[in-house]
């Protein structure tokens, strides 16, 4: 079931990372703009990728909504983008018009909800990554009557896990629902079988935790590791990445803590992630041991906090993350 739908999503996310890849080279060549505060490659990236992936998809699936980050107001953000935006889009859809790559962006603007089938897309989660020429991720996913179906992650940067004596760079991790999860390499055929590793106790755990330490809490989350007894140096890296980095065994646990009471994650930073995780044989809950809720809308508003492990011992993790929380 939903073969087709992910067979369909591997090749657009496939194609997606050759355009993003291309761009954060050029940020990289040039080489200031971190330095310089400018957003706009990442801008431009986004908003390529969101066109295209909207247009294939609408191809394919025509009756499918789109729930995705971006929308057409972004074009206006910088001077001459709308103008970038197309050529870089013209690469891969060469007869597209401005009208239309407008018409693309704005197809994503679904409300998502528990009714039906839709696709949620980040086409760059990890801006940071992203601008530092390091770890970022596309994600698509189909959520189908409020539960996400299909998930494919595109990791351009990724390497292969250690245990995998490969050097190849760039890896896709995909998953079906009750059809276990996958990876391979970008522009290869060939699929592995990926699962969570089989950590039992969380002591000899390894803590996986975005790279910037204002945007992770680093602080909260070495305590967290402290009430575990986990010494274990953390696999810092930036994304949807944390997702996949679980799901193929090299991290154990995966926390996203709220940033106040009133914040609430978007479903497009974790549709996929989540997914391909389960499939993999962990656990993805919030902070009140609740599995995830996809069916209210563009955000997880009945949640909390995000808390992915390996499953063997997620509600450690919870009483050890509630404690700090609270305390």
């Amino acid at each position: 079931m939903y073969d087709r739908e992910l067979e369909t999503a591997v090749a657009i996310v496939s194609d997606v990372c050759g355009l993003t890849h291309r761009v954060q080279e050029s940020i990289v060549a040039a080489g200031d703009a971190v330095t310089k505060g400018d957003r706009s490659p990442v801008t431009l990236a986004d908003l390529a990728a969101q066109v295209i992936v909207s247009r294939r998809l609408g191809e394919h699936f025509v009756d499918d909504p789109l729930l995705a980050e971006e929308d057409s107001a972004a074009l206006s953000a910088t001077e001459g983008m709308a103008e970038r935006v197309l050529e870089e889009v013209n690469v891969h859809l060469p007869s597209l018009s401005r009208e239309a790559m407008i018409a693309a962006l704005d197809r994503g603007n679904h409300r998502g909800g528990g009714g039906g089938r839709y696709w949620v897309l980040d086409p760059i989660d990890g801006t940071k990554g992203f601008l530092r020429g390091e770890q970022y991720a596309v994600a698509l996913a189909l959520v189908d009557g409020g539960r996400v179906v299909v998930g494919v992650l595109g990791c351009p940067n990724l390497p292969a896990a250690a245990d995998q004596g490969s050097s190849e760079k760039g890896w896709l991790f995909g998953a079906t629902r009750n059809g276990g999860s996958w990876s391979q390499a970008i522009g290869q055929m060939k699929k592995h079988t990926i699962g969570v590793d089989e950590v039992i106790d969380p002591a000899r755990a390894v803590f996986c935790e975005s790279v910037v330490a204002a945007h992770a809490a680093h602080s909260v989350q070495g305590r967290i590791a402290d009430r575990l007894g986990i010494s274990a140096k953390p696999y810092r890296i930036d994304s949807q990445c944390k997702y996949a980095v679980v799901a193929r065994g090299e991290a154990s646990i995966y926390l996203r803590l709220p940033r106040d009471t009133s914040y609430r994650e978007k479903v497009w930073d974790h549709a996929a992630g989540a997914l391909i995780v389960e499939e993999a044989g962990g656990r993805v809950t919030d902070l009140a041991g609740t599995p995830l809720d996809f069916s209210q809308g563009r955000l997880l508003g009945n949640h909390r906090g995000i808390v992915c492990t390996n499953g063997a011992f997620h509600d450690q993790v919870l009483d050890a993350a509630r404690a700090e929380m609270a305390g």
